[in-house]
């Protein structure tokens, strides 16, 4: 008898849990650092020493990827159940000068299947380089203060706030944030993120 009351104890502190999803490309995988030093593990220690309730993190980031695999990449991980979805995609669009429109959509239905799945989202926008143009520049952040108006979302607006153009706290690249870089990004997303917990 003591042994199932093991199981459900066991099963019902796991249900207490929250589960927290990142969906990013590169900048949230945390490419050329560590995942130990990557943003969202900083954000996971974080919470651990902030939060007396339990939290999984799990870092769905792909480098490389577009927002075109986001919805796929959801569904896959609402197995899972995540609870909160930090939903930071969109800089490989831009680089590649996607159609805004053609992002807008692909985000809006992430965010759609996150809602339809009581998943609380956490917009993280992105800019682009000038030299794409002033005009192209606009529609791009748009797409992200559009979204943010029309399900009224948690709003990072710019993630790579105080950290893009700082030489110090990127990589030699000058794109990728160093180990440095991914503290200040934790510190950006980490004070909206802990408003939905």
């Amino acid at each position: 008898m003591k042994y199932w009351f093991i199981v459900l104890l066991f099963l019902f502190n796991t249900a207490q849990a929250k589960t927290i999803l990142f969906l990013g490309d590169s900048l949230t995988e945390g490419y050329g650092v560590s995942r130990e030093n990557a943003y969202p593990k900083i954000i996971e220690k974080k919470l651990i020493e902030d939060k007396s309730e339990e939290l999984k993190i799990l870092n769905g980031s792909i480098s490389g990827s577009t927002s075109a695999s986001a919805f796929k990449r959801l569904r896959f991980f609402l197995k899972a159940k995540p609870d909160i979805l930090i939903l930071a995609l969109g800089a490989n669009d831009g680089l590649r000068g996607v159609n805004t429109q053609t992002t807008y959509q692909n985000l809006k239905k992430v965010i759609e299947l996150a809602i339809e799945n009581k998943i609380k989202v956490l917009l993280c926008g992105v800019r682009v380089p000038p030299n794409y143009g002033a005009n192209y520049e606009k529609k791009f952040v748009a797409i992200f203060t559009r979204l943010q108006k029309e399900f009224n979302l948690p709003f990072v607006p710019r993630i790579l706030e105080g950290v893009a153009g700082v030489p110090e706290l990127n990589q030699a690249d000058g794109i990728h944030p160093n180990e440095k870089g991914h503290e200040v990004l934790a510190e950006t997303v980490y004070e909206k993120l802990k408003d939905l917990l």
